[in-house]
Parts: structure tokens; sequence; C-alpha cells
């Protein structure tokens, strides 16, 4: 719980770095750049202490390219909402702006020396071990933020998370608590049951037209159709034109030739390792103890391929004497390349510690790699020049279809152009069908495009991924219409039917635990439906169904004899429950799991009163929105 605490203390910098913030603290910084707007039309307040336009405008910016991230290299822009976007980060300034409030009105701070020893000792900002100002400002750009920026981002997180984190540690659990707690989970229920089935109810049950008039005449605008269209579309794949791409024998042997020219030998290592673990089953110190006995065993002579076989714990290299092959560098980590290149040929390490474990490294011998005949090299050159070929291919055919669909008034001309046909699809709804191209969220986008729908243009072309585009048109536009009655007269019929059998299953459910409340024996009321008996049930089997535990660890303790219930099964059908005595496991709690209960609990606790905080804050908080 501590090491959870203490990774939350500083996750919101490695989410920074791959852009992966949270809304609230994602936006921390930004008020940096008050100072470049001028006049007063900040969209909020709090407490006198504006929210720029310019905090907001960078804000969502910020969020946008965040969002753009997450969903991956074929992310539509078009797809985002930017006034629900605004509303959140808006939102999220305003709860950042009163924990920084809170936490300076309390006096902490986190100063500039410390945030200086932070980022000199952030890993993501250092190259072989050492902070690196290239990479330091490189990496805050693909984050879309300034030196300025993050470094205020980590003063205002540092500065709540003092206040974030004395929340989480003073909160505290008391010794009978848990106590209490732990008698709860290990409670046992003695039961028994049966099943009312609804099926021979709902087969009893007939609805009238004149019902179905009737419910359709009240709910009809329940019954909606969804706003549709029809689209009619030409597909430019890449992988069709390879087709009838060839490549020569002369464009052959004029690669080969580049790369001979160009063919640069690099140094590469062959190379065998006895690799330690440090898990959670052996620790450092174990690994290091261990990784030391097998050097000395090595400096007495023992052969280091054979306690590979026998020492090592990589199983993938150990069955053949810990030999890693042939490899060029940038292959391994750097403390274990660092060591491997120091080596003599035929020379073993001292004990490498890596993020890992402890490797024994043996340098087997030195390669400098050669150009390959032209026989090897053949294949991957042939493929080489037909994906280059096919590239430049695709992209031209690409712009004459974006030019000869843009001057068209439908698709006829640039089919014939390109001589790509022109296909149709039924019609479908915003959700899309399952076919490859209408549930594609970018021609979704495009297809309920109000543009192309009214004025009845071609669209600009679609690109699906790297190596597929679409032009289409709407063929067919259908606006939402209530559907008739006779459309949904099934779907009106099967509402209404379970209706009344969720009516009848109630009523007799609730008839049945009457009786039973009155002294009426439970097989006799079952009514030849099987009772089953199930004696000290706990709140984790499994083999139960979910809403009988749910309802069997809720009901009232029998004083005697036993209490009844009825509860909802998915199928509309009534299970009746007879809950006959509450029992107890004794179960003893060993000293790491109170421990770790309470930790759990402090944590739960901790988090929750500071949630109470921040709304608490935000409730006496002066708080103006434009």
């Amino acid at each position: 719980m501590l090491q959870s605490i203490r990774d939350n203390s500083q996750g919101i910098i490695a989410k920074i770095i791959v852009g992966l913030i949270a809304v609230t603290f994602a936006l921390f910084g930004v008020e940096s750049l008050v100072s470049l707007t001028a006049g007063s039309n900040a969209p909020a307040t709090v407490n006198g202490e504006e929210i720029s336009q310019q905090d907001l405008y960078q804000g969502v910016q910020l969020q946008r390219r965040q969002m753009l991230s997450q969903m991956g290299e074929d992310a539509d822009p078009s797809l985002l909402d930017d006034g629900l976007i605004s509303n959140m980060v808006l939102e999220g300034l305003i709860e950042q702006s009163v924990l920084v409030q809170s936490a300076q009105n309390q006096g902490l701070t986190f100063s500039d020396a410390m945030i200086d020893q932070l980022i000199l000792s952030t890993k993501e900002f250092q190259l072989d071990g050492k902070f690196d100002r290239a990479q330091f400002e490189a990496t805050l750009r693909n984050a879309g933020l300034t030196p300025l920026m993050y470094r205020d981002i980590v003063r205002k997180e540092k500065v709540t998370e003092q206040e974030r984190i004395a929340f989480m540690l003073s909160a505290f659990t008391l010794p009978n608590e848990l106590n209490s707690l732990n008698v709860l989970q290990n409670q046992t229920r003695d039961l028994r049951y049966f099943t009312l089935p609804a099926d021979n109810v709902r087969a009893e049950i007939t609805v009238s037209d004149e019902q179905i008039a009737d419910y359709y005449a009240e709910n009809s605008s329940q019954f909606m159709t969804e706003e549709q269209v029809a689209i009619e579309y030409l597909l430019l794949e890449r992988s069709a034109l390879e087709a009838g791409i060839e490549v020569s024998n002369d464009e052959l042997q004029a690669a080969y030739q580049q790369l001979v020219d160009t063919f640069q030998a690099q140094e590469q290592r062959h190379s065998a390792h006895i690799f330690i673990e440090i898990s959670e089953q052996q620790d450092d110190a174990a690994a290091k103890a261990k990784i030391d006995a097998i050097a000395e065993r090595l400096k007495a002579g023992e052969v280091f391929e054979e306690l590979a076989k026998s020492e090592s714990q990589d199983p993938a290299s150990a069955e053949m004497g810990g030999d890693l092959g042939i490899n060029e560098k940038g292959v391994f980590s750097t403390d274990f390349e660092d060591a491997l290149y120091a080596l003599e040929k035929g020379a073993v390490s001292e004990p490498v510690r890596s993020e890992f474990g402890y490797h024994l490294i043996k340098l087997v011998d030195v390669v400098e790699s050669e150009v390959p005949v032209f026989a090897k090299a053949e294949a991957e050159l042939r493929s080489d020049l037909l994906n280059q070929k096919a590239e430049e291919e695709y992209v031209e055919q690409l712009e004459r279809l974006a030019d000869v669909s843009f001057s068209s008034g439908d698709l006829v001309e640039p089919s014939e152009e390109l001589e790509l046909e022109i296909q149709k699809t039924e019609l479908f709804a915003r959700s899309g069908n399952e076919d490859a191209i209408t549930s594609n969220a970018k021609i979704l986008a495009v297809a309920f495009d109000q543009e192309l729908i009214n004025e009845g243009l071609n669209s600009t072309p679609v690109e699906l991924d790297s190596g597929r585009s679409v032009v289409l048109r709407v063929v067919e536009h259908q606006l939402p219409r209530e559907k008739a009655q006779d459309e949904v007269a099934d779907q009106i019929r099967a509402i209404l039917v379970e209706q009344q059998v969720a009516a009848a299953m109630t009523e007799k459910a609730n008839a049945i635990v009457a009786q039973l409340t009155e002294g009426a024996d439970l097989a006799t009321v079952a009514e030849g439906n099987e009772v089953v008996a199930q004696p000290a049930v706990n709140r984790s089997q499994r083999e139960l169904p979910q809403e009988l535990l749910t309802a069997a660890f809720k009901m009232v303790k029998p004083q005697s004899g036993s209490t009844y219930a009825a509860v909802d099964t998915v199928d509309g059908s009534k299970m009746i429950i007879a809950l006959d005595a509450i029992g107890q496991q004794d179960i003893e709690l060993q000293e790491d799991e109170i421990r770790f209960m309470g930790m759990m609990l402090n944590n739960r606790q901790g988090q929750q009163d500071y949630q109470d905080h921040l709304a608490q804050l935000k409730a006496k908080a002066e708080i103006e929105k434009l």
C-alpha cells in the first residue's frame, strides 16, 4: 500500500511524459501563460483568481493532443467534441485552482531546487544514465509542453500532493473495526430455496390488439427510427496496385549495387551469460550471493557452459550453455552492453546488475558483419522495391482520385478514370454496420456530414489506414421518423407480456412469502418445484447465482425459525429463499493479512476524505463562470 502511495505520488510525471494525463493534473501549468493574455475575459474566476481564456485554450489543445495520442495513429480529430472537452478542461482548471489555493494557504511549498533535482533524476530525460537537455526538451515537446509549463506542473502537483498524501497517511482503522470486518466477511448463511419459473406464467398470457394499440398511442414517441444514410464509394487499395507492378532485374541489380556502395560493416558480439533472477521469491541480496558463488566456481576452473546449463535462471539460453547468439549493439540493456563491450574475447565479466537480476557475461567472439551476396539479398530487395513502387503509385493515384472526385458531380468519372468499381452500401445509422466500411469511425463521420448530405457532394479521400483510402457520396438519406404500429406490434407485444409476467410473478411470490411467514412449510408451497438446501454458504460461493447470494446476505437474521424473501432472476423467474441461520467461519487472520487489510481500508478512507475535502473547498469557493 505504501508503495502504491509512493507510485501515485510520482505517477503524474510519467503520465505527462507519455501524454496520458488525467484532466485535472494534465492542466496544471497552463496558468504560467496568463501573462500573455490581455484584458479580463476570463471564462471563470476562483476566489478572485482568474482562469484566463489562454489557460482554457492551452488546456483544450493539450487535452486534444493527449486524447488523439490514446486513440492511435488512425485517430480522427473530427470525432472529438470540442465543447465537451472545453467543459471538462474548465472544470479541471477550477478543481486545480481550489486545490492549489488550499495548499498555498497552509504554507506548503516545493522549491526550485527540488524541481531541478526531480527533473535531473527522471529517467525519461536521461541518455546513458545522465540528464540530457535535448532529450528533456524533445520529451516535453512530444507531450505538448514547454520547460516552463512542465516546471509549473511539477510545482503545483507536488504542492497539492503534499496535502493529498497527508489525508492518505492520516487515515486509520481501529483494531475492532478490522475484527468486525473480518467477522462480517466470514459469516455464512444456511439457506433453502426454490425457483418459481416464469415460463409457465408467460405461456398463459395473451395480449390483445387493443392493448397493443393503446400502448402505441401512449408511447409512440419511443419508437423512432434512427437517422440513416446509404453511400456509394470508391476504394483505392495499395495492395491491389502491387499486383500490376513488376521489378526488373536491372532494378534489382541497381538496388544491390547501392546496398554494396553504402554498406558499413558493424562489429557484432557473440555472447553468452549465466543469469540469476531477482524476484519476489529471491531478493537482491540472495541473487547477488548466488551469482558471486558461481563466479568463484568459474575462477576455480569450472566450465562456463556447464555452469550455465545447471545454474542459469534464463531457461531460453541455459540449455544452450548460456549462448545468446550474435548481436549488434543496442540489443541488450546499457549495463549489460557496457560490460560486454569492455571484455576481451573469451573473457568473463564480474557480476553485472540489470533491471532483471545479475549476469556473468562471456564474450565468445567478435564478428564483423559482411555485405550479403546477391542471392541472399534478392528477396528482400525485391520486396523493398515493390513496396516503394506501390507506394509511389498509390500516392499518385490518390492525388488523381482527389482531383477528379472534387470536380465531378458523382463517382462515375473518377471510377472510369482510375478503373475503380463503384460500390454501394445498404442504409446504416450513425452506429454503423458490421462491414469494414460502414463500421469505420472516419467513414461514419464523413457519411453524416450535413454538407455532403445536403449538397450531394463527393467527399475528399478518407484514409482508412496507410494503404487504403475511400471517396464516398451519400445517395440516400432518411431522417428519423415514428415507426408505424404494424412495424412495432411484435415489440410492443413482448413488452406487454413481460410487464404482465413481472406483475403476476411478484404477486405470486409475495403471496408465498406471506404464507411462509405465517408458518407454512417451504416444500408444500413449492408446489413440486425442487427445494435446494445450501448450508454454510459464504460470500464467495461462485456456484450459486449472484442475485441469490446478494439477497441472502441482506436478509434479516432469524430470531426463531426462518426469514423469507423473494428474488428476481434474469429470465423473469422468482427465487423464494428461506434463511434458516447465520453462522461464522472461524478464520483467524495472519499478521500480514491484518496489516494488508488495514492499509487497504486506510487507503480507501484517505481517498474518500480527500474527495470530501475537495468537494468542501469547491462548495466554499466563490466560483464564477461566464
